[in-house]
Parts: structure tokens; sequence; C-alpha cells
């Protein structure tokens, strides 16, 4: 989706361009594609013969769904496990979680 949203409007090619090396096989980003349209991430339309997508969904609300779905699907819902998790595989320190308490508490910032 990072590559779709960086080239916006485009066809498979314009995303391989912009997908940083290791770049994957063309027909493995092409089925990838294929199926965030299932998905009813993209939009896609006949152009010629080919077919040029365009995200249906924000890069912040793609973000949201897919931390949702993870969430639930690895931590059972359960966002202080996913936390906990971080702390566990030292992704997380004392420091980080002081700002993430400031957050909780001043979310308007």
């Amino acid at each position: 989706m990072m590559a779709i949203w960086q080239a916006g409007t485009g066809f498979v090619k314009d995303f391989m361009i912009a997908i940083p090396p290791p770049k994957p096989p063309y027909t493995t980003l092409a089925s990838t594609v294929k199926n965030l349209e299932k998905k009813g991430f993209l939009k896609g339309e006949r152009y010629g013969h080919g077919i040029r997508y365009k995200a249906k969904i924000s890069e912040g609300d793609y973000k949201k769904r897919f931390m949702s779905g993870f969430v639930s699907n690895y931590f059972k819902s359960n966002y202080k496990e996913l936390v906990a998790s971080f702390i566990k595989d030292k992704k997380l320190n004392a420091a980080d979680l002081k700002e993430i308490i400031n957050l909780i508490e001043n979310p308007e910032k």
C-alpha cells in the first residue's frame, strides 16, 4: 500500500518502480494488487489494455484497520499484551512508555 500511496494512481509497473529493492517478482506484485482490490482497498479501472489502480482507503484508515485486525488476531484484542510483547523484545523502554502515558493523558497534543 505504501508504494500505491506514493505512486498515486497507476499500473502495477508504476507501483513496482515505487518499491525499494529487493523488488518482488512482477507476478507477485500483480497478485497482491489484485487481492488488495478484492478486499476493497483499491479501485481498478480498465485503461487501454491494462488496469489502472488507485487507493480507495487513506493511509490512516488502512493503518487503523490493519492494527485492529492484527491485535484481534494475534493478541486477542488485548492491547496491553501487544505493548508487553514490545517490552519483552526490548522494542520499548521506560522513556517510550512515559511518552505513551503522556499521549494517553493528553490526547489533544
